[in-house]
């Protein structure tokens, strides 16, 4: 398929923003959503028309505000070379865009990590990086998790300005502990900056909780992994993040991070309107069993599960299709729902909903074909098609 040729799709169930379209059509511009209805007429003749399988469905593109790394590759490696091969992988799983991670490591380390990510430029028929998610270092070494202890520090708007620069202004998302010293006060600027401030590795109590969601916190980060859980007596972080509506929780959906039934208790506690689905993959997603690296540390995959040698979850190797399909799967929740929870809820945390995580005319045509068990057939990154079952690109 040339670029920019308009494209046609056909016999498509399409999950609009509003309603869904049985043997449906969308017509793809320039990148954009041009059209979408029942009945399409186009009289250009270099038209190229897919006409889908029956009972394949086109969804929204999948947005995942959590990624290390995926192929091999992850953000802390800060090459272009890796983060191209994170994105040209990404539209395997029906990911179209997503938020380069980082992970706790010494500052020169981070800061290269930060200065390649806000420097990448974007390829065409490739996953779109739409900026960095900072996690650590300033978090709570009482829940490091699989974040290297020995650089953990106290958050500093000092040295987040730094970070700032040199990331190009592409930091995103920030998890922090907001019970360690200057964490309320980091905050407060980042929610003043438009950055969303989550809160992940934490050890806070159920009023640390309710002080940082006043400062502005507004996002929790994997919740359950990596945080004070829930007791009757203290809530905790767990427990705050159930039950306030200001914030937006994110899980990791595959059976291993979290119970199928404690999913099911977010979903229910949160909606699907809060409730983000992340992968929080590391380099081996996508790869055979085997020892990789994360942060610095050998990481074992094995039987589906990414393990530090003292038996510390070390990320995923999740793909954001089988999470959808967990998701379902665990709660019961309808496709239209499950949609928001993969794309739709993303977009609107990252206040780019105008133009991505959903479908509708004038949007980015990031879409996904998926087969009735959830398998990706097909991936159009901003109108070009990245991935096709079957086909190497």
């Amino acid at each position: 398929m040339k670029k920019n040729k308009p494209l046609l799709i056909k016999n498509a169930k399409i999950y609009t923003e509003d309603a869904v379209i049985t043997k449906g059509s969308l017509l793809i511009k320039d990148g954009k959503i041009s059209e979408i209805g029942t009945e399409i007429s186009f009289s250009e003749s270099n038209l190229e028309v897919i006409t889908l399988n029956e009972g394949e469905m086109l969804v929204p593109g999948f947005i995942d505000l959590h990624i290390h790394g995926a192929g091999g590759a992850d953000t802390m490696d800060a090459t272009s070379t890796a983060l191209q091969t994170v994105s040209k992988s990404l539209p395997a799983e029906g990911t179209t865009s997503f938020l380069a991670t980082t992970i706790t490591q010494s500052h020169d380390a981070i800061s290269k990590a930060l200065e390649n990510a806000g420097t990448f430029e974007n390829q065409a028929g490739q996953a779109e990086l739409l900026g960095i998610h900072l996690e650590g270092p300033f978090i709570s070494p009482l829940r490091a998790g699989a974040q290297p202890k020995e650089y953990i520090c106290s958050p500093t708007i000092e040295m987040f300005r730094i970070w700032e620069q040199v990331s190009n202004h592409s930091i995103k998302l920030v998890t922090l502990a907001p019970e360690e010293k200057n964490g309320f006060e980091l905050i407060e600027y980042l929610a003043k900056n438009e950055i969303i401030a989550s809160i992940g590795h934490s050890d806070a109590t159920e009023a640390q909780m309710r002080k940082a969601i006043t400062a502005g916190a507004q996002h929790v980060t994997h919740l359950y992994n990596g945080m004070r859980g829930f007791h009757h007596r203290e809530p905790g972080v767990a427990g705050t993040a159930l039950t306030n509506d200001e914030l937006f929780v994110e899980l990791i959906c595959d059976g291993i991070h979290a119970h199928p039934s404690a999913v099911k208790l977010a979903y229910l506690s949160k909606g699907a309107d809060r409730f983000i689905l992340i992968t929080d993959a590391m380099r081996a997603k996508g790869l055979q069993n085997g020892t990789y690296e994360l942060g610095g540390q050998s990481v074992f995959v094995e039987n589906n599960r990414a393990l530090l040698e003292d038996g510390t979850l070390a990320g995923s190797i999740l793909k954001m299709n089988e999470g959808m399909r967990n998701l379902i799967d665990y709660t019961g929740c309808s496709i239209e729902d499950a949609l928001k929870m993969t794309s739709l809820n993303s977009a609107k945390q990252l206040k780019i909903d105008d133009k991505k995580g959903s479908i509708a005319e004038g949007k980015d045509a990031d879409l996904v074909v998926l087969t009735s068990n959830f398998d990706v057939a097909m991936t159009f990154c901003r109108g070009e098609l990245a991935y096709q079952k079957g086909e190497t690109k």
